[in-house]
């Protein structure tokens, strides 16, 4: 196509949100009228599937729940006033915990104020809300905010450094959905040794984000406070929930901003209509790339630092969804979209190299942001600013990678808010689900997660049992010997690892022979 045939596709498939001030252009990718109407039929079916679930049609077989984080942000929507309630009145108890400990009405023993928030989660639990801090958090917030997601003792031990003194003004929200996530049951217990090794009290410090009646409910009833998770509600959907909102409105953030943008964004995408849905066009350019089997990577391109973990956030949203080996039929398909990206333009010096020149085997999708965030722009060039520049690089960007037939994305968004954040969030929940229903795969389970869960729980029984091996045996062993001793002859490799970090930590576990040779090996008490 020319120039005059691009402007004019533009216009043609341009959506524009006028209440949001959203623009979504999917025009750079390369499909054709034969293409959608082909989908249509597809389409009809997603539209029903989605109002379905916004009715309470239990859309997660697997465990016999419903979905319904569209109604967070539309209680009214609720299938009926038990579940009304149980996302109206987490929202009033976080408003007025959040009210009193900015007040410092609600403070810690040995401090006058809580100062700072240390958010301890894993994967939904820490994703949405770290993505909202980096984007929304003023340059000065009423509380900082520290993330604990891992169950990395070194990066552990890192954020309590950081924070150092400030330990006894610090709130800790404990978040996890069953209580029975052994990464936030383990930051849980690290910190309660650091307060402990400070002579402090842990519980006066610490809230939980649980589910009512789950292990961690019962466990924080002398907490300073519980706030209740939906069991409708999934982790990679949960920001909207008190899993996000609790952090953010700690950090000053507008919660109820958020909530009006993604409400506003529900409305638009319950439209059934491909053309004039932002979410289904969304969809629609993720079906046409991958050829309906994700045969295409997802590249977030955010030109806006604020914006930077956006890339982060929707790997467990999309990849976590739509990652199945199997269909809603029983048939192996092996479904997904890979995401990965960084921003701009610091992607420009990074991989937009390879984007341009190398394996075509994505599509990107730029996030732009028209206010470029300065109240008096500084010109470095006559009439040139650093955001001209940076808007510069997007439209260049997106020029040099369609002129080499990679396929791209834009959406622009007037700024990074609130109501504007809530709406992306929205936005991709929406196209995810469509996408879902497109391919025939239920985007509201995650076998595979629970699977490495429990070979996880497996290696660590089998070092149970290697360790009592080690102290009641008074000669050394080499690895098969062990391995067998342990009761799991067939795990010599397994066994070989444990016993090497454990060595390597000090765990009172020697290793004498050749390194490089593990069979040599000979494994004693140390």
């Amino acid at each position: 196509m020319n120039n005059l045939q691009l402007w004019q596709r533009y216009q043609d498939w341009l959506y524009y949100h006028e209440g949001l001030g959203l623009y979504l252009d999917i025009s750079r990718m390369r499909f054709d009228d034969q293409f959608v109407n082909h989908l249509k039929p597809k389409f009809d079916k997603a539209f029903q599937d989605m109002e379905a679930l916004e009715s309470g049609a239990i859309a997660n077989p697997d465990e016999g729940r419903m979905v319904g984080h569209y109604w967070l942000r539309a209680p009214e929507l609720a299938p009926n006033e038990a579940v009304k309630a149980e996302i109206t009145q987490p929202l009033t108890m976080i408003a007025e915990f959040v009210k009193k400990v900015h007040q410092g009405t609600i403070k810690p023993p040995t401090a006058s104020k809580f100062t700072d928030v240390l958010s301890v989660g894993i994967g939904g639990s820490a994703l949405g809300p770290q993505f909202v801090a980096e984007a929304l958090t003023d340059t000065f917030p009423p509380m900082a905010i520290h993330f604990i997601d891992n169950t990395d003792p070194q990066g552990i031990d890192r954020i309590l450094t950081k924070i150092g003194d400030r330990l006894k003004s610090t709130l800790v929200v404990i978040t996890t959905k069953s209580g029975g996530t052994p990464e936030t049951r383990n930051g849980m217990l690290e910190l309660k040794h650091a307060y402990e090794v400070k002579g402090l009290a842990f519980e006066p410090h610490a809230v939980a984000v649980t589910m009512p009646g789950s292990k961690m409910d019962q466990l924080a009833t002398n907490w300073l406070a519980r706030f209740p998770m939906q069991d409708w509600v999934g982790g990679r959907t949960s920001e909207l929930s008190a899993v996000g909102l609790l952090p953010a409105a700690l950090q000053g953030i507008d919660i109820q901003a958020m909530l009006a943008g993604a409400k506003e964004m529900d409305q638009a995408t319950r439209v059934k209509d491909i053309k004039t849905n932002p979410s289904a066009l969304l969809a629609l350019a993720w079906y046409y790339s991958g050829n309906g089997k994700g045969e295409k990577d997802m590249v977030i391109l955010p030109y806006k630092d604020s914006l930077l973990l956006f890339s982060r956030y929707l790997q467990q949203l999309v990849m976590e969804s739509l990652g199945k080996e199997k269909d809603l039929d029983g048939n192996t398909v092996y479904q997904g979209i890979a995401v990965y990206g960084n921003k701009g333009s610091t992607d420009q010096h990074a991989y937009v190299q390879q984007l341009r020149e190398g394996v075509p085997n994505f599509f990107a999708t730029f996030i732009e942001v028209l206010d470029d965030g300065r109240k008096i722009p500084l010109e470095l060039d006559p009439g040139i600013t650093s955001g001209d520049y940076l808007s510069g690089f997007i439209q260049g960007t997106r020029q040099a990678l369609y002129e080499n037939n990679r396929d791209s994305i834009t959406i622009t968004i007037p700024q990074v808010n609130p109501r504007t954040v809530g709406a992306l969030i929205a936005l991709y929940e929406r196209a995810v689900s469509f996408y879902g229903s497109l391919v025939n795969v239920n985007a509201y389970h995650q076998p595979g997660v629970e699977a490495g869960k429990k070979m996880a729980a497996s290696i660590l029984d089998l070092q149970s049992q290697v360790q009592t091996v080690i102290k009641e045996t008074n000669s050394p062993l080499d690895l098969a010997t062990l391995a067998e001793k342990a009761g799991s002859p067939q795990a010599v490799e397994a066994v070989y690892k444990i016993v090497r970090h454990l060595a390597a930590n000090g765990r009172h576990v020697s290793l004498d022979g050749d390194l490089s040779n593990p069979s040599t090996l000979k494994i004693s008490a140390s």
